[in-house]
Formats: C-alpha cells, sequence, structure tokens
C-alpha cells in the first residue's frame, strides 16, 4: 500500500512523490519524449557513516553489490542488464550510496525487479571482494602519483581532520586492506532498508504505474525494529595552515581552501541561504572559459596551465576551493594572484553585468542539468535524500535570482578570511613557503 502522496508543481513537469508503507520515498517525473525510464536509487549509507577505520567501505559496497545475489551469479545479473542493452552501476558518495538503471519502458519492470534483489539480497562473493579491494588500492596508489590528487588529499586532511569528509571515497589504503566480506554485510545490514532509501523515477511512465511497480518490487520489504543509527559528525572549526608536498614534476599545484556552508533547504526567509550565494561566486570565479580566474590568472596574465573553483554540495560543512597548476617558478606570484582574486569578493561589489553574467550561467547551466531521463531522476532523488525535499528545485533556482552584489560581499566576507594552503610541486619551489610534507 501506498500513502501521504504529494505533487509538486514546478516549470514544465510536474513531480509527483508518495511514501511508502514501509518508509521508502518514491518520486516519479513522466517524460513521454523518448521510450526511456531511468532509476536512480538511494541510500543514506555514504561515506560519512563508515567507522573511520574502515574508510572505504561504501565504496568497496558499490563495487560488489551488483556481482552476485542469492539467486544469481554475477554473469547471469550482467547477462540479464546486457541482453536487453540497459545499463545498471552502483556508486557510493559521500552522504549517500547509488544504484542506477536506465533501460526501454518494456524492459523496465523486470530490470526494476533485478534492483530490488540486488539491494535486500547480496552475497558480496569472497573472490569478487578481494578482486575489487585490490583494483581499489591500485586505485589508491595511482592517485599518490597525480599532483592535483596529492594537493587536493593534503588540503582536506588540513580542513577536516576527524571528520569523514577528509578521506576519499575510495579510503586509504590502511583501512581499504583490513575491510573483508563480513565488513560489507554488516554495513549493508545497518543501512540497507526501506525506511532509508529513496527511490526516483523518470520517462515514459505514469505516476500512479510508476509507484504501484515501486510498491510491487519493494512494498513487503519490512524496516528493522531497530532504528537507524544516528549520525554523529565533528564540528569543524577553522585552523588555517600551508601544506607543502614535494614532488619531481613539470608544474606546481597550488590550491586555496575555505570551510563553506552546507546545503539548506529553509525557505521562504528574508534573503539566499549562503548556500545559493557561494554557488553563484563559485560560477563566477571558476566556472568555465569565461569565468574571473581563468580570464585574470590564465589569459591576461599567461600564469596557469589550468585554473578552476570548486564548491560541492554537502550535507554538513563542505568546502570551497580554488586552484591553479602553473610553471614551478611561478608558483609564488600565482598564490599571491589565486589569494588577491578570492579577496576581491571582499573588497569589491561584483558590478551589474558581473552579477547578472554570473546568474545566466550558473542558472543557464543548471537548467541544461534537467534535460535527461536520467538527470531528472538523479536530481529530484538527490534532493530528497540530502534531506531538501523535491521542491527545492524551485527554491534554488529562485534564490540565486535573488542574490545582490551585497550580500555577495558580505557572504564572501563571513567565508573567505583566512585560506588552507596546499602546494605541490619541485622542492625549490614551495620550500620558501613551509616545511615540506613527507607524503
Amino acid at each position: 500500500m501506498v500513502n501521504r502522496k504529494l505533487t509538486q508543481s514546478l516549470p514544465n513537469r510536474t513531480v509527483h512523490r508518495t511514501v511508502l508503507e514501509n518508509g521508502i520515498v518514491a518520486i516519479a517525473v513522466e517524460n513521454p519524449a523518448a521510450d526511456i525510464i531511468a532509476a536512480r536509487i538511494f541510500v543514506r549509507a555514504g561515506s560519512i557513516w563508515e567507522p573511520s577505520h574502515q574508510a572505504g567501505l561504501a565504496h568497496l559496497l558499490a563495487a560488489v553489490i551488483t556481482k552476485g545475489t542469492e539467486n544469481l551469479s554475477s554473469l547471469e545479473i550482467a547477462e540479464r542488464v546486457e541482453s536487453v542493452g540497459a545499463s545498471l552501476g552502483a556508486d557510493a558518495a559521500a552522504d549517500y550510496f547509488l544504484l542506477s538503471l536506465k533501460t526501454v519502458s518494456a524492459d523496465f519492470a523486470n530490470l526494476l525487479k533485478l534492483c530490488g534483489e540486488l539491494l535486500r539480497n547480496p552475497t558480496f562473493p569472497e573472490s569478487e571482494v578481494e578482486l575489487e579491494r585490490r583494483l581499489t588500492l591500485q586505485a589508491i596508489r595511482s592517485q599518490q602519483e597525480q599532483p592535483f590528487a596529492i594537493a587536493f588529499e593534503q588540503l582536506r586532511l588540513s580542513m577536516y581532520k576527524h571528520h569523514p569528509y577528509r578521506n576519499s571515497s575510495l579510503g586509504t589504503e590502511e583501512s581499504v586492506y583490513k575491510l573483508c566480506g563480513d565488513d560489507l554485510r554488516q554495513f549493508h545490514r545497518t543501512y540497507f532498508r526501506p525506511d532509508n532509501i529513496v527511490i526516483s523515477l523518470a520517462g515514459r511512465i505514469a505516476p500512479d504505474e510508476a509507484f504501484e511497480l515501486v510498491n510491487l518490487v519493494f512494498g513487503d520489504w519490512q524496516k528493522p525494529p531497530t532504528p537507524i543509527p544516528a549520525l554523529k559528525l565533528p564540528e569543524c572549526v577553522p585552523t588555517p595552515g600551508i601544506t607543502c608536498v614535494p614532488q619531481d614534476s613539470q608544474q606546481s599545484i597550488i590550491m586555496l581552501g575555505y570551510l563553506a556552508a552546507k546545503v539548506t533547504g529553509n525557505f521562504p526567509s528574508h534573503q539566499p541561504s549562503d548556500y545559493a550565494v557561494l554557488k553563484l561566486l563559485n560560477s563566477y570565479l571558476g566556472n568555465g572559459l569565461s569565468s574571473r580566474l581563468f580570464v585574470e590568472l590564465r589569459e591576461k596574465r599567461g600564469l596557469a596551465y589550468e585554473v578552476s573553483a570548486l564548491y560541492p554540495t554537502r550535507q554538513d560543512t563542505s568546502h570551497f576551493v580554488v586552484y591553479m597548476g602553473t610553471a614551478p617558478e611561478n608558483t609564488a606570484i600565482a598564490l599571491e594572484g589565486l589569494r588577491t582574486e578570492v579577496e576581491r569578493l571582499c573588497n569589491t561589489y561584483l558590478s551589474g553585468d558581473e552579477l547578472q553574467a554570473a546568474k545566466n550561467k550558473l542558472l543557464g547551466q543548471y537548467a541544461l542539468g534537467k534535460q535527461t531521463n536520467a538527470q531528472l531522476a538523479q536530481i529530484y532523488g538527490w534532493y530528497e535524500i540530502l534531506g531538501l525535499g523535491i521542491e527545492f528545485d524551485e527554491i534554488f533556482t529562485t534564490e540565486v535570482s535573488a542574490v545582490t552584489a551585497a550580500l555577495a560581499q558580505e557572504t564572501a566576507c563571513r567565508y573567505f578570511i583566512e585560506p588552507y594552503i596546499s602546494l605541490v610541486g619541485p622542492e625549490k619551489a614551495i620550500s620558501q613557503f613551509s616545511v615540506a610534507t613527507t607524503y
């Protein structure tokens, strides 16, 4: 049975939401333009739920969950998917686990049943666990040879200390080396339960039909009597500093990081959220060939091989990062240039043209990211699993449109105070900044 239905009318589409009696949240968007249905099944079981000594557990589970169930082998699962030209895969992010499916409408019901079996009855064969564990260790070691990955890891370690956001989703060599099938089974038993899941569908299927199908496949899944373990995350207290990692490379990687706002869905309010403002500043500073960093530091001054900014959406304290790859002899001046551009946001109002151009870019790209069925299923399920609700789609665009130059400056002044700095490059280029850190 299905209860508590909600319909949210948004520009160009209607999003339907319901909750099954066992707690599963189901979302459906009818889009008959193509004979395709996409499903995104979210579980609140990302890397922030991992014990600190088991970093990489969610990623390993995602790599193995499609490799066997009580009734199907890895080969049989692959044949069922590939024989109809469908796509099926799993992934683990910081804030959630995701199972993704895309297929033609005629095959959707059968493949959703397959997803149900994968989620409810995986066996985690030891041979598959061992193979994927070794592949993960190889990937971690490969990252340790990449200047950008090294710089970013050192930045996260400095910014997040004991917070689980400090680690790559892959985990660490030490933690992954110790993981085994029993760890995966325990994590699965704890978090893979119907009251911890969001199922988002988009494509050529009527909402009522979609909900009936979800209820048919998952409705008899009973939630355990024990509550979901409470998520307790340490507070991130700013303690900026400089980390330098010498590496024999042809360029220096420079990163400046600032602890930043988590995503929130509170609306209406007297002004846009910090999250919306920082997304706009990220777009202005480092999004594309017309961004401030690209134009000023690469095109005009010729300092950058690459330059950009990133501000990921996080359910807990996020980070705002600007970074550049530059010739080793330009390390000092490039670092100064990056700091100057960030601090300019605190000292100077964006002009009317700059502000509007940043809004147009951000909102235009946001709209383009909701064109396919897979994108629609992803974004509405993502908002739901983060606790924002499907209405956040409208909230976000409204807030971005309402940002003023004064609010942009005021927000920048609160977050861009003193940066964490991470440098990777030839020792001669970076040794002047700090005592070298062994990596």
